[in-house]
């Protein structure tokens, strides 16, 4: 039944699971980040570190698959700039949280902040959403409420983290009088924001596609 919908919208048959699956190692690699948050080994941070490397390399190969699936294909179920714009974004989202974790294991800060890790749960928050949004977009317009409630939610948690960052960063300058911790630190916490605004970045592209579609 699903495979019928995605041949009425132009290509979706091949697309969208590509999307779908792009999601799903968004996933893993978001919960593998908030493993190395919450260890407190340096070994198995490590060695999380290295399973995540591999998800990001059967990301970089998903993406490579969209690619050149829209080169191949004559219809596609969006406009094929926003595809590849979509595809390309959640590709970076998966780049920022490997960037994330390879941070932790390579600055081996002398603590975990419990922000980080309050930044990471919202990092696994935005992926579950992202997930549930590619599983949604081949019907659209049927789904359309709730992949907008999805995508705000989005927004709101980037809004939420940005808020969280600047009371982080206002207090690490002023309780924090290691130069080298600081910098290790404001690095790390940098880079899980930074990390947040391309998930907001990929809500904003759907619902630029949804107004087109619409």
């Amino acid at each position: 039944m699903l495979f019928n919908f995605f041949k009425c919208r132009g290509g979706g048959e091949k697309i969208f699971p590509l999307l779908i699956s792009q999601s799903e190692l968004v996933i893993k690699a978001a919960t593998l980040l908030k493993e190395i948050l919450n260890e407190e080994t340096y070994e198995k941070k490590k060695e999380l570190t290295r399973q995540m490397k591999e998800v990001e390399r059967e990301g970089d190969i998903v993406d490579a698959k969209i690619s050149e699936t829209l080169f191949k294909m004559r219809r596609t179920p969006f406009e094929r700039e926003d595809v590849q714009i979509l595809g390309s974004r959640m590709e970076s989202f998966l780049d920022m949280i490997h960037d994330s974790a390879k941070k932790l294991v390579i600055y081996r800060p002398n603590f975990t902040d419990n922000s980080w890790i309050e930044i990471g749960d919202q990092i696994v928050e935005d992926s579950h959403l992202l997930n549930d949004i590619a599983k949604e977009l081949p019907q659209f317009k049927k789904n359309e409420e709730d992949i907008k409630a999805k995508c705000a939610r989005i927004k709101e948690i980037e809004s939420e983290v940005d808020d969280l960052y600047e009371f982080y960063m206002s207090h690490l300058f002023e309780a924090e009088k290691n130069g080298i911790e600081l910098t290790k630190c404001k690095n790390i916490v940098q880079s899980l924001e930074d990390t947040t605004d391309v998930a907001k970045d990929i809500g904003d592209c759907i619902k630029l596609i949804m107004a087109k579609e619409g």
